[in-house]
């Protein structure tokens, strides 16, 4: 793999001295920024064709989906040290675009403020990103054992999602946004931390993790946002 590795594709492999680590962690955050290409597309397209998978049937849309959040799961870790698992990760982003369609589409067709909703949001999480990347480069504390928590963390979420789907409790709804802002928040500090710490060497797996964490703060802040303080036409 020492070729792959030296035009960046994987880094799997022991981490040993500061230089190739912040290596790794600059080769994330630029996949990362390219990730957001094939979202915001994913995006506009499903809003262009109205594609909302999740409308008709809320629970197999769920099921369906995360068949194929998990194929793909597979495929980026089977191929994570070539360049085929970097498009399979862009691919996947181009996927999670579709999936989030639904709520941008209904953020912009049910508020008159749905753009400025929008903006709202992506500042939101971007500010959250930048805050606990920079405490997880700068801090000497080891965010390492949140990650068993904040895993249990998302198991109840999506328990208590998929519960929702037939008590539709606005409380609980918005007690389940809250929670996963502040989850996958923290989840971007472990994340980053394990990074510069040596405990995640591949680059493309890294940049997986991050983009879900901020995927999942993006639109849950969104659908926050849109409850608190969207303007109905």
């Amino acid at each position: 793999m020492s070729d792959l590795n030296s035009y960046g594709f994987g880094q799997t492999g022991s981490i040993s001295t500061p230089q190739v680590r912040n290596r790794v962690l600059r080769n994330t955050y630029a996949l990362l920024a390219l990730s957001m290409v094939p979202t915001v597309i994913g995006a506009w397209l499903g809003v262009a064709f109205g594609l909302n998978f999740m409308a008709s049937n809320p629970f197999m849309g769920f099921i369906v989906f995360m068949a194929i959040a998990f194929g793909f799961f597979w495929a980026i870790e089977k191929n994570k040290d070539t360049g085929l698992g970097v498009l399979l990760l862009l691919g996947f982003t181009f996927f999670m675009g579709i999936m989030m369609s639904g709520l941008v589409g209904y953020t912009l067709n049910s508020y008159s403020n749905g753009a400025t909703l929008i903006m709202l949001a992506f500042g939101g999480t971007a500010a959250i990103f930048a805050v606990m990347a920079t405490i997880a480069t700068v801090s000497k504390s080891d965010f390492a054992g949140m990650g068993k928590w904040l895993m249990v963390g998302v198991l109840l979420l999506i328990v208590a999602s998929l519960a929702n789907i037939w008590l539709q409790l606005p409380a609980l709804m918005l007690t389940v946004m809250i929670l996963a802002i502040a989850i996958f928040s923290a989840f971007i500090l472990v994340d980053v931390q394990r990074i510069i710490n040596g405990g995640e060497t591949n680059y493309i797996m890294a940049t997986l993790a991050i983009y879900l964490d901020v995927y999942n703060v993006f639109t849950n802040l969104l659908a926050l946002l849109g409850i608190a303080g969207g303007n109905r036409d």
